[in-house]
């Protein structure tokens, strides 16, 4: 099992009132922009592209840890300047919906659940990506670290979410796509859900012992919606 230094609190299904979504790899796919924005940045300091494959695996601890990663550490301020530079060209027409996930959304507000979304995207492109792509009106609210001052897997992300639904944390549960995702909702006392296909490997999530389904529509079953 992979160790987190905390564990969430154990997903009890007909608990849940309310839920908050990680945005990429879990409602939409925005790789492809993530990575030709990285890649301009690279290019910058003569480095050469990386696939999408590679890029895709370090996304999800926010934009300054990325650029460190795969830039470098002496090259966050101006990395990051670049990769904003080229996201604002892109970042629309190279982001689409995952499939399934309007009809979850739908379902899930026809059942009554508020939804809000939790990520390290900056609120303002995260809110432009679930207005472009339709996803918008079953959101309670979409947060980042431009709203609330710190990255996951600080818990503040979670704990506005859940104000902001007007829930308990007793009540919520967090869907998300990675093992970051994991110690942040166990920091914030809620139950996860993870899905596949975003930055963590469906092996990596298995192995963290929490609830596992393999598209968003799983988690229709899993809360018997």
């Amino acid at each position: 099992m992979i160790e987190s230094p905390l564990n969430p609190p154990p997903l009890v299904a007909d608990r849940v009132r309310a839920l908050v979504f990680d945005l990429d790899g879990t409602l939409v796919d925005s790789y492809s922009a993530i990575t030709e924005s990285l890649n301009h940045a690279r290019a910058a300091f003569g480095l050469e592209d990386l696939p999408a494959a590679q890029v895709r695996l370090q996304v999800g601890r926010g934009l300054e840890a990325l650029i460190e990663d795969l830039v470098g550490r002496d090259r966050v301020s101006e990395g990051v300047r670049l990769f904003r530079e080229r996201y604002a060209e892109v970042y629309a027409s190279m982001t689409d919906v995952l499939p399934g996930v309007a009809s979850t959304l739908e379902r899930l507000a026809a059942n009554g659940y508020p939804m809000t979304v939790a990520s390290n995207k900056p609120a303002r492109f995260g809110l432009a990506i679930a207005e472009a792509l339709g996803l918008s009106s079953w959101l309670v609210s979409v947060h980042g670290p431009d709203t609330v001052g710190s990255t996951k897997p600080d818990p503040a992300m979670l704990r506005r979410c859940v104000e902001d639904m007007q829930a308990e944390a007793s009540s919520t549960a967090y869907v998300g796509d990675m093992v970051l995702d994991v110690e942040t909702a166990a920091r914030a006392g809620v139950p996860v859900i993870l899905v596949d296909g975003g930055s963590s490997t469906p092996t990596e999530l298995r192995a963290t012992g929490q609830c596992c389904v393999t598209s968003l529509a799983g988690v229709l079953e899993v809360l018997g919606a």
